[in-house]
């Protein structure tokens, strides 16, 4: 009994000492999580008025007019850019992330998969060992897994220009971006998103062709303003869906510190409800064989 009691003991201990552990992971992601989601509240506005930006102009194009990022054509090259943590310990944030870029890669890509045209960009470390791990068949770029480390909108903008030049050089025809949308710390949708070419499905088409349905003046000329206007767009789009995933992964690992930090603290309330009943099981059976002894003695 002596064994076992000490045994609940280290395990009590054990548990304790994990619990604080986890605690303080909760603090620290609560503390990122404030930075992230005020990045994202404050970029989320502007992002979307520039996306209502560029629905309008896309459905108000003059018939002679078009723009290199809107180019649609047979997709034979595609691109999934997976946005992902680095670290884990955020519950199923990275495996949801994960399911939407497989759900591109067997469903929308799976033509350019099978023929071996598909190729992969990893923002965060976690994706990169997934389908390096599980896929051998697909091409991967890894020049910018490390972004989310120390994340900002220069760094951002080379991968957006680097994508946005593969695509008109025609070494990807179509590219979607696989990432998690940021709602609250307990709430995050993950979606794979057509990022190029340019759709015009990004808001509402009733909302764009009433509020936002305007004639633009363009000077010096409507192909010409586009040209530049676009790219600037795109780059803030792509930065919105990395910063949505950064707050959605700060969010995650809260969540999940949370949850293990109180399922510790109802393992620690059963384990010393154990080892009182296992004391006072060992406590009641030194009495009676004291009272045996003595009854033994008196016989």
């Amino acid at each position: 009994m002596g064994g076992s009691l000490k045994e609940v003991r280290d395990r009590i201990k054990s548990v304790q000492s994990t619990q604080q552990i986890t605690k303080a992971m909760k603090m620290v992601a609560a503390a990122k999580l404030r930075k992230a989601q005020q990045a994202i509240t404050q970029m989320r506005p502007y992002a979307d008025k520039l996306d209502a930006m560029l629905v309008n102009i896309l459905s108000n194009l003059d018939g002679d007019v078009s723009i290199s990022y809107g180019v649609e054509r047979p997709v034979e090259n595609a691109l999934i850019v997976v946005m992902t943590s680095d670290r884990g310990l955020c519950g199923a944030f990275n495996s949801n992330v994960l399911k939407a870029a497989v759900k591109l890669v067997e469903g929308k890509y799976a033509e350019a998969h099978k023929a071996g045209k598909l190729s992969m960009l990893f923002l965060g470390k976690k994706g990169q060992a997934y389908f390096k791990k599980n896929y051998n068949d697909i091409h991967f770029i890894e020049d910018y897994v490390d972004i989310f480390t120390k994340l900002n909108f220069d760094d951002a903008s080379k991968v957006a220009d680097m994508i946005m030049d593969s695509f008109n050089e025609g070494v990807f025809d179509s590219v979607s971006v696989a990432y998690a949308q940021f709602r609250n710390p307990v709430i995050q949708y993950f979606v794979g998103e057509q990022f190029l070419p340019v759709v015009d499905n990004n808001v509402d088409s009733q909302e764009a062709n009433s509020s936002f349905n305007v004639d633009f003046i363009y000077e010096p000329n409507q192909e010409e303003l586009l040209e530049e206007l676009v790219p600037s767009i795109l780059r803030t789009t792509l930065f919105r869906f990395m910063l949505d995933t950064d707050a959605s992964q700060h969010g995650a690992r809260m969540t999940a510190m949370d949850s293990a930090t109180e399922n510790a603290e109802e393992l620690v309330k059963d384990l010393k409800l154990t080892y009182n009943k296992a004391r006072q099981e060992a406590i009641t059976k030194e009495i009676l064989e004291i009272v045996g002894g003595a009854a033994a003695l008196d016989g």
